[in-house]
């Protein structure tokens, strides 16, 4: 393989897909789009792309941005602006300008469209484009050098997935060379990879471009009057119609663990899962490999402690993260994930929930499988997740019992 070196790098724009609505993760979409939602205590949900492109040396980063960018514009100047415009170095959020039409961004693809501009102007070989809202590991320099090595027009990275799960993702038919030679979007019968009996291999949302075929392709169906709103939808069976060299990549997992770890938590349900997963004795997904660094907004907070008073009022924390600022005063909690300068006060028994930012729970209060959104007080002596019931005419409750309860609630 041609050795990637940091001429290669320099010669690479990423575009980071962030405006998505995030509709089945309200209420904690309400008031912020999905990329930008809590996970892990301290991070953000488009920190682990970020985060990707740090450890792989990209450093030429759009952001493209629509519903409810507030937080998300926010964070990314707060945590994110780390790069030196000296060197050719970026980090830019791009809202929808209205560039091309009257529209918002009407799909990823036509997103990329009305900011074409900005690839024109940069002059860059490659274009990677990426999705801010899933969690993963991925050095997509060993992804540039396969697209490279390959001549690739557009490469596509792939996970393998059990054929009967292939259904939910666009699901990708290659061939022993791994050249894509069809793409189906959520097929009832998924087409098996040829070395991988009884698995599909399917579309991460994860695409290297030669950035003039990019520029060539979007436009050419532009002047055809050709839907090109979507990626998967539209712009690859053309390009697939047209002949160019499609590539999947296999998904080269850094997080090295014995399954690959790729996860779009599209759901309340799914969100809890993965969030549950890292408080586990050996979570699925690593955040503690410093070989791998996962970078969020610098907290000039103090750290966690734990307060015991006389008596039975001893604070107790059992298999669970706790996050800076955080006080946990005389209660008891376990199995949780507890955000930054969150209190906990005395006799509060709090288990298998998750505490966003600066909430405060009150005297014998009791939790359990909840989720908190930010700047919430419980009331002393409240309970949640204990009576569905009670639960549901107040809050959303999942169909797995999960309560959420949004951000800036009064109780």
């Amino acid at each position: 393989m041609p050795f990637i070196g940091s001429s290669l790098i320099r010669e690479t724009l990423t575009m980071i897909l962030a405006g998505g609505l995030g509709e089945r993760l309200k209420p904690l979409t309400e008031f912020r789009t999905k990329p930008s939602v809590p996970f892990g205590g301290k991070y953000r949900i488009i920190d682990f792309a970020l985060s990707n492109c740090l450890n792989s040396g990209l450093r030429k980063i759009y952001v493209l941005t629509q519903y409810k960018s507030d937080s998300l514009n926010q964070h990314i100047y707060e945590a994110w602006n780390i790069f030196n415009p000296e060197l050719n170095e970026f980090i830019y959020s791009v809202p929808p300008q209205q560039k091309r039409s009257n529209n918002w961004y009407l799909g990823t693809a036509n997103a990329i469209y009305q900011n074409i501009n900005l690839i024109k102007a940069n002059v860059q070989k490659w274009t990677i484009l990426l999705s801010g809202d899933h969690i993963y590991k991925m050095d997509y320099l060993k992804m540039l050098q396969y697209h490279i090595e390959k001549d690739a027009d557009l490469s596509i990275a792939s996970l393998f997935v059990p054929k009967s799960q292939a259904s939910r993702f666009g699901v990708l038919q290659i061939d022993d060379k791994y050249r894509v030679q069809s793409f189906i979007e959520k097929p009832k019968d998924p087409p098996e990879a040829p070395d991988r009996p009884g698995y599909s291999f399917v579309n991460m949302g994860i695409y290297i471009f030669k950035s003039q075929v990019l520029i060539d392709v979007l436009e050419e169906m532009e002047a055809k009057k050709i839907d090109s709103t979507d990626f998967g939808k539209n712009v690859i069976p053309y390009m697939l119609k047209n002949k160019f060299n499609l590539r999947a990549y296999r998904f080269e997992d850094e997080n090295k663990k014995d399954e690959p770890y790729w996860v779009d938590v599209g759901t309340i349900d799914s969100y809890y899962a993965a969030s549950m997963d890292l408080i586990s004795v050996q979570p699925m997904f690593n955040l503690y490999d410093e070989g791998w660094p996962m970078r969020t907004k610098p907290l000039q907070s103090p750290p966690a402690k734990t307060l015991s008073h006389e008596g039975e009022r001893v604070g107790r924390v059992f298999n669970s993260v706790v996050s800076d600022g955080t006080i946990v005063s005389g209660g008891l909690v376990e199995r949780s994930i507890l955000g930054p300068s969150v209190r906990v006060n005395s006799y509060t028994y709090i288990t298998d929930s998750i505490i966003f930012d600066g909430c405060n729970i009150g005297r014998h209060a009791r939790i359990r499988r909840a989720i908190i959104d930010k700047n919430v007080s419980v009331p002393e002596g409240f309970e949640i997740g204990f009576d569905p019931d009670q639960d549901k005419k107040r809050f959303k409750v999942t169909e797995t019992g999960i309560v959420v309860i949004p951000k800036n609630y009064v109780f």
